[in-house]
């Protein structure tokens, strides 16, 4: 498999036959509650995935179709764009998740038109509005103590 398609199935996952996207964004919430990083590191990490994300759905939409399910580096940048600068605690991670699939499987807001952007923007486009959503959503509930979150995040 090339580059493109190691990076764009986040190393296989999007071979899964049901849920890859799903698989794919819990992955990586495993992930960052287990291997937390600074901000600096934050920044870092997502600008990489978007960049690499890009540019392995452009490449590999020639292989296979527009957006293919197999194409799963969106959710993971998704996430990232979700549980940046957020406290690593677990119900942040959870709640996350949650409303990361929500708004990426619903598409309310404008996420639909955003999906339908050419080439490798499209597909993570999407994601980026989703995880935007989301992050929100979260950093409302972290600072507006929104049904005693603060005191659930056990962070």
């Amino acid at each position: 498999m090339s580059i493109a398609g190691i990076v764009a199935t986040a190393g296989g996952i999007g071979f899964l036959n049901k849920g890859a996207g799903t698989v794919a964004a819990v992955a990586f919430c495993i992930a960052w509650y287990f291997i937390p990083i600074g901000y600096t590191y934050q920044v870092l990490l997502m600008v990489a995935l978007l960049a690499a994300g890009t540019w392995s759905a452009t490449k590999m939409e020639t292989v296979w179709e527009h957006d293919s399910n197999r194409i799963v580096i969106d959710e993971v940048a998704g996430m990232m764009i979700t549980l940046a600068f957020l406290p690593t605690g677990g119900w942040y991670i959870i709640t996350g998740c949650v409303l990361f699939r929500f708004f990426d499987i619903v598409k309310p807001l404008g996420i639909r038109k955003a999906e339908k952007l050419p080439r490798g923007i499209g597909v993570m486009a999407d994601d980026v509005l989703a995880g935007i959503y989301s992050h929100l959503i979260l950093w409302l509930f972290k600072n507006f103590e929104i049904l005693g979150f603060r005191d659930f995040a056990f962070s």
